[in-house]
């Protein structure tokens, strides 16, 4: 009796799959999205190819924090006055100016300041790191190639005539990837999804279901055409918000802390109508 022939394996069943040599991309893509309807790769996997393909054919421009949305430092402030901004939006890197937003002289990294409250020599102007400039056109998977060879982090993207027209990181063209990444700013996955900062502010993940989010500060907002707060501001704009955008609620202030351009991840609420309810029951 012969033995039974062995079963393919996940790769070679995979690999039977792509030998169907699309044509084009969208061949490919659909090729894929059929080997994961056939369990031969999970969502996971998928999104992240999806997500690579999709990044060869993004500008620069696409996905830049816009000029006016731009967190960033004078060189003329001295190094006290810096503190209360650099932990009010909690970022890594900023870019310094000089006589204006144009002038961008280099990229100072927060942990640098510790030196100064260290009791240290420093000079702000000497601690800043070469800025890397970069055009609105340049392609992403360009720029990341850029990125892990010359291990910048930062870029300034310029417009034709070289002014300023915006910021991107690595974190913004990984993201495009691998969906949002956790950095220092973010909560941690296993903590709440309202917290209270210590300036009195309320972080709140934009995934925290409706309900959650009434409940905590005694709103009454629906949740028949959004399941999420993150949708909450979706639908008060008529669009994907961006960075620092604010919306007022039910007598709520919520500013958009993070954004990308698939998604909202964290806001900063207002707590003053919820510390008067609580007044009030008091």
């Amino acid at each position: 009796m012969d033995p039974e022939p062995s079963r393919p394996t996940l790769l070679e069943r995979l690999s039977s799959l792509l030998l169907r040599e699309p044509e084009d991309r969208e061949q490919l893509l659909q090729l894929l999205r059929n080997a994961h309807e056939r369990n031969l790769m999970d969502a996971d996997a998928l999104s992240i190819i999806e997500g690579a393909l999709a990044v060869s054919e993004m500008q620069v421009r696409d996905i830049m924090v816009p000029r006016a949305q731009m967190d960033v430092i004078s060189v003329a402030e001295p190094p006290e006055k810096l503190v209360d901004f650099v932990l009010e939006t909690a970022h890594s890197r900023f870019p310094a100016f000089g006589e204006n937003k144009d002038d961008v002289i280099g990229i100072l990294l927060a942990k640098d300041l510790l030196r100064y409250f260290a009791g240290k020599e420093f000079d702000l102007r000497d601690s800043l790191r070469p800025a890397v400039f970069i055009p609105e056109s340049k392609r992403l998977n360009v720029l990341l190639r850029e990125f892990r060879a010359s291990h910048n982090h930062m870029a300034i993207v310029v417009d034709e005539y070289g002014g300023v027209a915006g910021l991107v990181t690595i974190e913004d063209v990984l993201e495009q990837i691998v969906g949002d990444i956790e950095d220092e700013y973010d909560f941690d996955e296993a903590a709440d999804n309202i917290v209270l900062d210590n300036a009195g502010h309320y972080r709140v993940k934009a995934a925290t279901e409706i309900a959650d989010f009434n409940t905590a500060f005694g709103t009454n907002f629906s949740d028949e055409d959004y399941d999420t707060v993150g949708g909450l501001v979706i639908h008060q704009l008529g669009r994907l918000p961006k960075r620092n955008e604010v919306v007022v609620a039910d007598g709520l202030r919520l500013q958009v802390l993070r954004a990308d351009s698939r998604r909202v991840h964290t806001l900063l609420v207002d707590p003053q109508r919820s510390l008067a309810l609580a007044q009030d029951k008091t």
